[in-house]
Order: structure tokens, then sequence, then C-alpha cells
């Protein structure tokens, strides 16, 4: 919750600064800039995720028509993000120095293909300025739920590798750490589901042709079955997150 304020919190000093900055445009000769398609790559975080929540994809192609008077694009994205439990705390043995989270069952990372539209609501002008738009996509969502894998001494002097068992692995002691991450996708299994996002994209470019920029918005999802992140936590099939999106790229 408290990551969501600050999330919002961007979001509004943002619209304050640029808001200022339309205000104080007078040059009404000023040459709006004009592209036909913008593709870009991006890092994200949301408040259902670590510090770097995953990545993304962009791209959006200009429409030849006018939505009351403000140039809209066709905004395409694909996306790929971890989900986190709320609940997920990342303990250390001190025996080892390994570390591991106690509870975790699986990982859950979501595919998303995105089809929308942005629409322009300030544009810049030469290379000056930023530019501000608003942006509606909907799409599939592919969960990727993948086991945990953890270091389990299941005797003496022996270690395994092998996916977190709430039961099996009761006695935590017996957990020398987490295994490698790499293990365990040949057992993932496939939550379909769907999403719905609502964003303002802030252009912050210094040269015309490239672009760096941020989007900050707000994301719903639901999948057809409940998402067993934490066996011992409630677990949901509905998430919601905010989001912040630092993205590069070019215009053409």
């Amino acid at each position: 919750m408290n990551r969501f304020k600050y999330i919002l919190a961007g979001a509004l000093t943002l619209l304050l600064i640029t808001e200022s900055w339309a205000q104080r445009r007078t040059d009404p000769e000023a040459e709006e800039e004009v592209y036909n398609s913008v593709s870009s790559i991006g890092i994200t975080t949301n408040t259902n995720s670590g510090i770097l929540g995953g990545f993304v994809y962009r791209h959006s192609k200009a429409l030849p028509t006018l939505l009351k008077g403000k140039h809209q694009f066709r905004y395409l994205a694909l996306e790929l993000v971890n989900v986190k439990h709320p609940k997920e705390i990342a303990s250390q043995n001190f025996i080892t120095g390994s570390r591991f989270t106690y509870g975790k069952k699986n990982y859950l990372f979501v595919l998303r293909p995105e089809y929308g539209r942005e629409i322009m609501f300030f544009n810049r002008h030469a290379d000056e300025g930023i530019s501000i738009s608003g942006i509606v996509a909907a799409g599939p969502s592919i969960g990727l739920e993948k086991p945990y894998i953890i270091q389990f001494q299941s005797r003496p002097g022996v270690i395994v590798s092998e996916p977190y068992d709430e039961i099996k692995h009761a006695q935590t002691e017996l957990i020398v750490g987490s295994g490698s991450f790499f293990q365990g996708f040949d057992k993932t299994s496939i939550v379909p589901g769907l999403h719905l996002k609502t964003a303002l994209s802030f252009e912050l470019s210094a040269f015309r042709d490239n672009m760096t920029g941020l989007e900050i918005g707000f994301l719903t999802e639901a999948f057809t079955r409940k998402i067993i992140i934490m066996p011992f936590a409630q677990n949901r099939s509905f998430f919601t997150s905010g989001y912040v999106t630092l993205y590069f790229g070019n215009k053409k």
C-alpha cells in the first residue's frame, strides 16, 4: 500500500510540473512534433513485485483519425512480470548462509500481450518540453506457476533439491536454502486470465528521434483459478496493482 502511495504521489507531481510547463508556453507558432510510430523497451516495478518487476516492449502507431481533436495511436505491448505474495519474507540459514523464502510454494510469472489506444493530451514542440498521453489497454494474461525449489536435508549428509511441499517439508530446520532458479521450469503450470490497464505516459526525450519516458498506471487482472504462491496464506485469482515503467526507444 505504501508503494502505491509513492506511485500516486509521483504521478501527481509529474502532472503538476507538466501542467505548469504547458501553461507557460506562449508561442503559438512553435512547430508541433509529428511522428508515425514509436518503439520502446522498458523495465517495470509494481506494488506486487520487488524493485525489478519485469520487462516490457511497447509499440504505438499513429491512426489517421483524430479523437475529439487529439492525436490517437494504436497501442501494442508485451509484458513479462513477476508477481509476489505480500507475505513473502526472505530468511537466511545461519549455518549455511543461504537464503530462502519460507512457505513459498510457487513463483508466478505473467506474460501479458496488450492491445489498446493511446491518446495524446499534450504534444512536444520541436525538441522541447514533455509529451503526455493516456493509455487504455487490455489482453490475455498467461500465468506461469513455477514451483519454488528448496534444498532439503532428506537424511543426515544428504541434501536434495526439490519443489517445496508444505507437508513434506514441515521441519523447517532441515531446509538448507533455496535451489537454483532455473530448476522446476519443466513442472510449470499455465493458468490463463485477462487484464485491463489504464495509464499516463510522460515522454521526457532529449533528442527528437530518441525517447525516454515514464508510464504510470493501474492494472487489474483475473485468472481462471487461485494462484497458489503461499499455501499458508490467502491466495487469490484476482489481482490489482499500481505500476511504473521506465522506457527507452525511438520514433519514426
